[in-house]
């Protein structure tokens, strides 16, 4: 079973309807004893930084999220809250990955970052059978640095940090549940 943490937050039930086409049992809870029982973990989110950690930590959820062994992924704000710090609300985070979330170095581009955009240096299996240059799609104005755990970068303006990975945590800036073929087979091969 997978948990897909609830903790007030956007985008939840394209990940359930994602999760849904996938044949997967998945459960939309808050229960720090169910996340701590499922064989996956889902940190979700739309939303800004410095809220959606008020409501991570009021729900008393930080503590259990890092003491997981289970396979975990962070998707968007959920990734950036597993980091150390993020500029949005200028909060201090969970510290999962120790990098910085700064907003996004566009030189002129649009932001938000909204649309289609390629990853490259890709690694590990949460990436296997996808090419360099596939697209995910995007919706965000912050985003991690590039550091020692960066999995995937991505060019917007200035470079970023794609996805990360630490130990069983891995965490996407794109949305792969949003994100086509290629979305379905990140999730296929986190689910894996």
């Amino acid at each position: 079973m997978i948990a897909i943490v609830d903790y007030d937050t956007g985008n939840l039930r394209s990940v359930q309807n994602a999760l849904a086409r996938l044949g997967a049992e998945y459960a939309l809870t808050c229960d720090p004893a169910a996340i701590r029982a499922a064989d996956r973990v889902i940190i979700p989110g739309v939303g800004e930084a410095s809220i959606t950690m008020r409501k991570l930590r009021e729900r008393r959820l930080e503590g259990v999220i890092k003491s997981l062994t289970q396979p975990v992924l962070g998707i968007c704000v959920g990734l950036q809250l597993m980091c150390r710090h993020s500029e949005e609300g200028d909060v201090e985070c969970m510290g999962i990955f120790d990098v910085q979330v700064k907003k996004l170095d566009a030189s002129g581009l649009k932001i938000p970052h909204m649309g289609w955009n390629t990853v490259e240096g890709l690694s590990t299996p949460l990436f296997e059978g996808i090419d360099e240059g596939g697209y995910f799609y995007y919706v965000h104005s912050y985003a991690p640095e590039i550091c020692s755990r960066t999995i995937a970068t991505t060019l917007y303006g200035s470079p970023f940090s794609g996805a990360l990975a630490r130990d069983n945590f891995f965490g996407t800036q794109f949305h792969p549940e949003k994100s086509g073929a290629l979305g379905e087979r990140l999730l296929r091969n986190f689910l894996r």
